[in-house]
């Protein structure tokens, strides 16, 4: 069906007057009468009865009126839409984030600020750990990620970072543990022959590796009595007794009541969120992305912890 013919019938539709109807389609007359005989072929009906002084529509025309209406204005909606995506004001944004990004009162912030800035721009969130985003981002899989590196992990070069928090590294204890009512700071060596209880190795650059290394520079290994995914199941198993366990201070708002969190003496304790994307020149990723990353990293959502 074509688009120019439909605008031409809802023109004369809606002035039921071909002269007026050329005018606002600034053509002339008989090529206007043309478009209508094509259109009424092709729809294989009379549109409009037609006499020297009046023009109205037939049954059928008054069909079709509403649909064409929908039909031009979905090509107009698209047409936009196409516009807003080539600019970054519409589309899809894939991002990731570490378990702990949520605990930030900023993320939902500047989620929510985005949302209402760009709301054609579809989010998809999704949790996975720095090392899956590295991962996922130079397979193209996100576009966006929330990540934790360890201060010894080099980022690869492709990726672009920026620094958004920062927090400390703490030593969880059983509130039963002897030392949980010591003085703080205390140092990592002291629990060299604790057990732990961790999250496992997965693929590296995270808190994981942060954390092994902590314990490196401490001169131990860890003993890891029962590894748990998710920090919020850790915590739990720290005050059930199952070991100790050392987590980003973040955690310490949904601490359960059995544990207590103890500061760290050790130099490398200090813990960071990075923003990650790749290099406009390395990936082909969503428009959306440069306007995300000016977003987030404006001055308002910075938020400093530790």
């Amino acid at each position: 069906m074509d688009l120019r013919r439909l605008t031409c019938f809802l023109a004369v539709a809606e002035e039921l007057n071909f002269s007026r109807a050329a005018q606002r389609l600034h053509m002339s007359q008989p090529p206007l009468s043309q478009q209508i005989r094509l259109l009424e072929q092709e729809m294989g009906a009379q549109l409009f009865e037609r006499s020297r002084r009046t023009v109205s529509l037939t049954p059928a025309g008054l069909l079709l009126q509403d649909k064409a209406r929908q039909i031009v204005e979905l090509h107009q909606q698209a047409g936009e839409l196409c516009r807003m995506a080539a600019s970054g004001l519409a589309g899809r944004l894939r991002i990731a984030f570490t378990a702990s990004v949520p605990l930030f009162e900023a993320f939902s912030r500047m989620l929510g600020d985005f949302r209402q800035r760009y709301p054609q721009v579809e989010l998809d969130l999704q949790h996975m750990t720095t090392g899956e985003q590295i991962a996922a981002l130079t397979s193209g899989q996100i576009d966006i990620g929330f990540m934790r590196p360890s201060p010894a992990f080099r980022i690869p070069v492709p990726i672009r970072e920026h620094t958004l928090w920062r927090d400390e590294l703490m030593l969880a204890l059983p509130r039963s543990h002897p030392q949980a009512g010591a003085p703080a700071p205390l140092p990592l060596s002291q629990f060299a022959d604790q057990t732990f209880v961790l999250h496992p190795a997965v693929l590296g650059g995270g808190l994981h590796e942060h954390i092994l290394a902590l314990c490196s520079e401490a001169g131990f290994v860890p003993r890891i009595a029962q590894p748990a995914r998710e920090t919020s199941t850790m915590l739990a198993l720290v005050a059930a007794g199952l070991g100790l366990s050392v987590v980003p201070s973040i955690y310490a708002c949904i601490c359960p009541p059995g544990v207590v969190f103890k500061p760290l003496a050790d130099a490398s304790r200090h813990s960071r969120i990075a923003l990650v994307s790749m290099q406009s020149s390395q990936t082909s990723a969503s428009a959306c992305v440069p306007l995300f990353w000016q977003s987030v990293t404006s001055r308002e959502a910075a938020q400093t912890l530790g």
